[in-house]
């Protein structure tokens, strides 16, 4: 790359193609002879001796025809593009854009041409999604500094910067081309003449000791965010196309909230005999996404009451009723004590221990996050943080069929149809309405229908992008809205196209009264205080491990986030939300996963690239702003005042929108693409860095490590035994250990950095 701060010839290379501007905006060209000819015609139109230059450049430019029978073809002969240390190791191409460059005897003076195509265009195997082609031509005779090739890295540094290429891509005239070009350039000088500095994510990384003081992480994390407090919320307004993605993204968290809650609070309203309603939940969501929109550090993180949760406040009912101890201060007494407990990990700077977290671990705990609600969901239960997958198939399929359609009045109606006409007019009136008043197919299919439905609609949307329908600003539209638009299209087929079918409300929206008063705490003896610190003990582990793990992924080096981190004050904010909410028996919330990094990708602007006919994306830069998370949590706070509304959203459209949210997780789970290598055929395995640089053996034998690791904590939520269940939060901790300790002791270190780091 060229050294802006420091080579004279890098500034003076773009100011002289400012002055003696060569740009063709929106070529509606694809072959490259054509985008080629266009570029060195305008480069060339005042050369005096214009035919003889273009015929010598053309064959400097490109290789000297050569091919077999009937077919021959050429190619570019000097080429610069720019290539990057891809994730993990190895090297990336950067495919939207090429230079060629080359000098000719005839041309009397440097040019430099750049052509931005409309659409883009496939030339050859290192820039097969090309949108910017540069041409560099100089004199033969030129002074070394000057030649063709140092011309060609000034430009290439230039075009190597993913967030520039972005920004010309949405410049809309010459003018505005040059000046985004111009403003780089002075930025690119200015960076260079500072020491690279990498973003702590935590202040004693770089001393590479480990050192908990007191507020010192605290501190750190206000000096780290205060300076970009007022840019949090002016981000999500200024830029091309961010309010489009503050709009799109505000939806598509309403939903993503919004829903969740409905189903969480059904499921805590039937565990807790309705001390805990939906009403409870979305007034807990509004309030608390609200308080941590504005004050919390890391704003892109999703807040939500979680199957883990659900599990917890059941454990505590199931407790409650052995011991005849009151629900509702047991509840509050445990949420007191998990609160101080994390004001204590946040003033002592626990969250530093995280540095050991891998990603590994990470991608386990957000696995299992996506896999809830398995084993207890055949138990009646909703005790375990399962299988979201396989919860879903059974009550929607499995329950509501045996509800519905596998019923003994469904199969006299098929004895019936299979039967003659005659037996069938000799069928009593009274048998037949009996029959139809308690088979219910018409209900299960439409249950199957609505599910399938709303997961199909949303994961094509949310795909959209890799179509060649409609064009590009439209695709990115719809895969924007993807999530809101699968909901509401599912919803109005529920609830309007098939009203006849009955399958009533998702919930009782009915308004409660007094629900904001404080809990009374005098009912509980010396002994359950101490069992609620016990509790509140474990409950902690899961909020530390979540809240730290969430924020990892959402500030992972592929996100390019910019602004810093701030475990300790996001955990101290999560501490005080949730003593608030605790002392009026409110539901608690934490930081949810898949929630949070989906949050982040759709503030994202993002980059497809092509490698050996496999298409991965490339995040480019995130609008990272508070704006979002406020507008949709006002949004969830007003459906209050439509809860009659939202409980017509029929049952399996909600879950349809846990299979959506589970599948699109998927995205990017290295440990899930690893595990699809097992039925993989090997010539068709993808060119990840970790494919090239560790054996397949290994490679194979860490992926089954991590399944045992992940068999072992879904086998311990799926235990008989409720008390069993409390130390799950242990077990997830335990990952950290095991991978530091025991791993490294089957798989050498080396593979072990390529395969587990970010």
């Amino acid at each position: 790359l060229k050294d802006f701060s420091n080579e004279v010839r890098a500034t003076r290379d773009v100011q002289k193609f400012l002055k003696k501007t060569v740009l063709l905006l929106d070529l509606e060209k694809t072959n490259m002879d054509e985008i080629i000819d266009e570029i060195v015609n305008k480069m060339l139109k005042s050369e005096s001796t214009k035919n003889s230059s273009l015929e010598q450049t053309k064959s400097a430019i490109f290789t000297h025809d050569f091919g077999m029978l009937h077919f021959s073809f050429h190619q570019m002969s000097r080429t610069l593009q720019s290539t990057s240390i891809s994730e993990g190791g190895g090297f990336d191409y950067d495919q939207n854009w090429v230079l060629t460059m080359c000098s000719v005897p005839s041309v009397q003076t440097r040019h430099v041409g750049i052509a931005r195509l409309s659409s883009p265009a496939n030339l050859g195997n290192t820039a097969q999604e090309v949108y910017f082609v540069i041409v560099i031509l100089t004199p033969t005779k030129e002074k070394g500094t000057k030649n063709e090739l140092e011309i060609g890295r000034t430009f290439a540094t230039l075009f190597a910067d993913s967030n520039l290429r972005l920004r010309l891509l949405n410049a809309n005239t010459e003018a505005e081309f040059n000046q985004v070009l111009e403003q780089q350039t002075h930025e690119l000088s200015l960076r260079q003449r500072q020491t690279d500095e990498k973003i702590p994510v935590f202040d004693d990384e770089d001393e590479g000791k480990l050192k908990c003081g007191f507020l010192k992480g605290l501190r750190a994390d206000l000096k780290r965010r205060l300076p970009h407090y007022w840019s949090d919320y002016k981000d999500g307004v200024v830029g091309p196309r961010t309010i489009q993605k503050t709009i799109s993204t505000t939806f598509f968290l309403y939903f993503a909230c919004v829903l969740p809650c409905i189903a969480f609070g059904v499921l805590n309203a039937y565990n807790t005999h309705n001390i805990l309603t939906v009403e409870k939940v979305l007034y807990a969501q509004t309030f608390g996404g609200l308080v941590f929109a504005v004050f919390g550090g890391t704003p892109q993180i999703v807040l939500l009451t979680t199957a883990p949760l659900a599990l917890y406040t059941k454990i505590i009912y199931s407790i409650c009723e052995d011991f005849d101890i009151n629900f509702q201060a047991m509840f509050t007494c445990v949420g007191l004590w998990n609160s101080f407990f994390l004001i204590i990990y946040s003033f002592f700077d626990l969250s530093i221990l995280m540095q050991f977290s891998t990603r590994s671990s990470e991608e386990i705990f957000a696995l299992f996050i996506s896999i809830a609600f398995a084993v207890d969901a055949f138990k009646n239960t909703a005790l375990s943080k399962s299988s979201l997958f396989f919860y879903i198939i059974y009550h929607t399929l499995i329950l509501d069929f045996e509800d519905n359609y596998y019923t003994p009045a469904c199969s006299g109606v098929s004895d019936v149809i299979n039967n003659t006409v005659g037996m069938v007019t000799n069928t009593s009136a009274n048998s037949s309405d009996t029959a139809t008043d308690v088979c219910g197919r018409d209900i299960s299919m439409l249950y199957l229908f609505l599910l399938l439905g709303t997961l199909w609609v949303g994961v094509v949307l949310f795909n959209f992008t890799k179509t060649p329908y409609l064009n590009s600003a439209k695709r990115e539209l719809l895969a924007d809205y993807s999530l809101p638009v699968s909901v509401v299209i599912m919803s109005f087929f529920g609830a309007y196209v098939f009203r006849e079918v009955n399958m009533g409300k998702a919930f009782d929206a009915t308004r409660q009264t007094g629900i904001f008063q404080l809990i009374d705490l005098s009912s509980l003896s010396v002994g359950a205080i101490f069992g609620a610190m016990g509790l509140g003990f474990c409950l902690s582990l899961l909020f530390f491990m979540d809240q730290n793990i969430s924020a990892a992924l959402v500030n992972a080096p592929q996100n390019k986030m910019k602004k810093g981190t701030a475990y300790h004050w996001d955990l101290l904010v999560i501490s005080l939300v949730n003593g608030l909410h605790s002392i009026i028996c409110f539901p608690w919330v934490h930081a949810a996963l898949p929630h949070s990094p989906l949050h982040v990708r759709a503030l994202a602007d993002v980059e497809e690239r092509v490698d050996q006919g496999h298409i991965y994306s490339i995040i480019v830069r995130v609008r990272e702003t508070r704006l979002t998370a406020i507008f949709s949590h006002i949004l969830i706070g007003c459906s209050l005042f439509f809860m009659q509304v939202l409980a017509y959203i029929p049952t399996p459209v909600l879950y349809g929108l846990f299979l959506y949210v589970a599948v699109t997780s998927l995205y990017g789970n290295q440990f899930f693409e690893r595990v699809q290598l097992f039925f993989t055929e090997q010539a068709a395995y993808p060119p990840n860095h970790y494919i090239r640089r560790v054996p397949q053996r290994k490679m194979h034998t860490f992926t089954l490590i991590q399944l045992v690791q992940l068999l072992v904590l879904c086998g311990f939520g799926f235990a008989p035994y409720p008390y069993l269940k409390m130390f799950f939060p242990v077990l997830i901790f335990a990952l950290i250990p095991i991978r530091h300790k025991l791993i490294p002791k089957l798989i050498d270190t080396k593979f072990l950095k390529a395969m587990d780091g970010h």
